[in-house]
């Protein structure tokens, strides 16, 4: 997994240099500010690729000593970075367009630019599609962001062509200082969306995707033993995934059954996802007198009263720190027999 990783990740970088030396060049040909928006978008490319290289590489390094849960985090910090890169380009694009609305610049050879900025933006978009796709099947934060980095610098381009045509007809070349400022926005909300997403994978704040995940697999292999998952949680590192969780199991077990259950659990998991899947299991003896209600151990030979609500496990209530009888009131049930 992480082999393919690396390879879109290094590929990326070759592309994002050829494209930046043609935006460039388009640039020096045309002479306009909102093409060097464009180009200067693309050294953003090449540096965050260059930093997500080296971020995919540390990330697959198996946890040690100074890194019990691994180095995943990694990715979430190489996404920053690339969001930061990409907030200070904004705001040097609308220096630049600033400047040159008291100070514009003589515009020239626009139909070769946007012929120029319209195939980086194609090779850009298929690019970014196929990162965004593999970014998804590989778990990697790192490839994600970098595949809606390119499609957002895709949209851009072909917006910009449509701009840079409208001051080629019109020749009101003020327009290239005013353009070059709207993309500038743009440009600075999509880096704050990046920069926000690492600073929730870098402060563990809860993952409701991966926290689905978890909680569809579970629903799907639950058992009549497992009578309440609780004080569940869930972190995703990179391609690997950490969770924790309470297990109620009947209070008869003894302890090889109760490690069998927790190994079906943990098996349940590992086998579901891809990736490095490190489980923790607590486990919980039930309480007759609370539990039988909803415990679905239809040949219990304890069961002290009879079963009359049955509990859908959802992302809610997995989540609390308490068995799911705390769930259950006269007015209002998961699920009643």
């Amino acid at each position: 997994m992480e082999n393919q990783k690396a390879k879109w990740i290094k590929f990326s970088f070759v592309v994002s240099i050829i494209l930046l030396m043609v935006k460039f060049y388009s640039y020096y040909i045309t002479n306009s500010t909102a093409i060097l928006t464009d180009a200067l978008e693309s050294i953003v490319n090449v540096v965050a690729a260059s930093f997500a290289s080296y971020s995919i590489y540390l990330s697959s390094q198996p946890k040690d000593a100074n890194h019990p849960y691994g180095h995943g985090k990694i990715e979430f910090f190489s996404a920053g970075i690339e969001g930061v890169l990409i907030m200070l380009a904004g705001i040097f694009i609308i220096y630049q367009a600033i400047y040159n609305f008291f100070i514009p610049n003589e515009l020239e050879m626009l139909l070769e630019g946007m012929a120029l900025v319209g195939f980086s933006g194609l090779i850009n978009g298929v690019l970014g599609m196929k990162l965004k796709k593999e970014g998804k099947r590989l778990n990697s934060l790192t490839l994600e962001a970098s595949g809606k980095h390119l499609m957002t610098d895709t949209l851009t381009s072909f917006v910009l062509i449509i701009g840079v045509g409208i001051i080629y007809f019109t020749r009101i070349y003020v327009l290239d200082s005013i353009l070059s400022i709207l993309f500038s926005l743009y440009i600075l909300y999509s880096g704050y969306f990046l920069v926000r997403k690492s600073v929730a994978g870098l402060m563990d704040e809860a993952d409701p995707q991966a926290v689905r995940q978890v909680v569809e697999v579970l629903n799907k292999e639950r058992k009549a033993e497992w009578i309440d998952i609780h004080n569940m949680r869930v972190q995703q590192y990179g391609g690997d995934k950490h969770v924790d969780l309470h297990l109620t199991l009947p209070y008869y077990f003894e302890l090889r059954q109760v490690h069998e259950e927790v190994e079906k659990v943990e098996e349940s998991l590992e086998r579901s996802f891809e990736g490095d899947m490190e489980v923790f299991i607590h486990s919980d003896p039930c309480i007759p007198e609370k539990c039988c209600h909803y415990c679905q151990m239809i040949s219990c030979p304890v069961r002290e009263f009879e079963m009359n609500t049955r509990i859908i496990w959802t992302a809610n209530n997995m989540s609390k720190n308490q068995k799911h009888y705390h769930d259950i009131t006269d007015d209002e049930k998961h699920f009643k027999l």
